[in-house]
């Protein structure tokens, strides 16, 4: 008995030492954050998301005085990096921020290497992020009524970009369809350059951008805005009357950015890391940053996201089904 003592003096001696948790010691939220943390961002650096993963680690790090280091995996429509956290121990310690591509990669794909729902513990959300529907100047209609009677008039005459098969906008520009008997030819691209090249050109008409990208070109006048898809007036384009402004309420699709954990996360840990990300999106110059790109900061209790997350999936559900679409990563 007195060797068992002496070793378990011993290993608790060298966890504190390596500022590990103590054997035998549940981890509970008061002592977390004690050591650096992973947030796995399942796209490229330099892309839309990357700026905002960098932004969230750099003040949970101040937060919590342990480094938060992002981890860029991405590929196979976010498969990749969101099988590296399914599989990562469920201690709090790697985190994915990722979009609302996970509520519909499950309908899209039938052999992820994952479960989204079974294998994740939502956390919150970060941010909404609406659409804007913009057009080449060289569509006739200037407001969206027009642009609706025009293709319904002249089915299969227009075209637009995704950013990919089952990618947010694509889905969107399908739900826009059903709700208005429009029929148009879907052109996904997978990079926004080949993309942005294209719809600058008329190659493809339409696309679903999100604001902080369609801004520049609209105010070049490249591109027209049709409508976006927010509830009120997005203050960065003033002029731009919602879609239910113009005629098409009931238009509800938007993407958002959120964190996920690995299931079995303990839930006091998981509650530290909702309340904590809740205070770094309430500071005043992460709120301005976000509102000037667009994007309406947006958090929640763990509990409330994954609400938010059952709804999208079953909305996505009746778009894909609807439209048939199916992919293999």
């Amino acid at each position: 008995m007195q060797g068992k003592r002496r070793f378990l003096f011993a290993l608790s001696a060298a966890a504190l030492a390596a500022g590990l948790p103590l054997p035998g010691r549940a981890q509970g939220s008061s002592d977390y954050p004690n050591r650096p943390v992973r947030l796995v961002v399942p796209y490229p650096p330099g892309g839309s998301v990357d700026p905002v993963a960098r932004l969230m680690a750099d003040k949970l790090t101040q937060l919590w005085g342990r480094q938060v280091v992002v981890d860029n995996r991405p590929g196979a429509s976010t498969i990749i990096g969101t099988d590296v956290v399914a599989k990562a121990a469920p201690d709090g310690y790697t985190l994915l921020l990722t979009a609302s591509t996970h509520a519909s990669n499950p309908l899209l794909f039938s052999n992820l290497p994952y479960d989204s729902v079974k294998d994740f513990a939502p956390v919150t959300p970060i941010y909404k992020a609406e659409f804007v529907l913009v057009a080449h100047p060289s569509v006739k209609a200037d407001t969206l009524k027009e642009f609706i009677a025009d293709a319904k008039a002249h089915p299969g005459t227009y075209s637009y970009a995704s950013a990919g098969n089952g990618n947010a906008n694509h889905i969107a520009m399908e739900l826009f369809g059903m709700l208005t008997g429009t029929k148009m030819l879907h052109v996904p691209y997978k990079g926004g350059g080949p993309l942005m090249t294209d719809l600058l050109s008329g190659q493809v008409q339409l696309y679903f951008a999100v604001p902080i990208t369609a801004i520049p070109y609209l105010q070049k006048g490249q591109l027209k805005a049709l409508g976006t898809t927010a509830e009120t007036r997005l203050p960065l384009m003033p002029g731009v009357p919602t879609f239910a402004e113009a005629g098409l309420p009931g238009f509800g699709m938007k993407s958002w950015l959120g964190v996920l954990a690995p299931a079995a996360t303990p839930r006091p840990v998981i509650d530290r890391i909702a309340a904590d990300i809740g205070r770094v999106f309430a500071m005043p110059d992460v709120r301005e940053r976000l509102l000037s790109q667009g994007q309406i900061p947006w958090t929640t209790t763990p509990d409330e996201f994954a609400a938010a997350m059952k709804s999208d999936t079953a909305e996505f559900a009746r778009v894909i089904e609807a439209a048939n679409i199916k992919l293999t990563p």
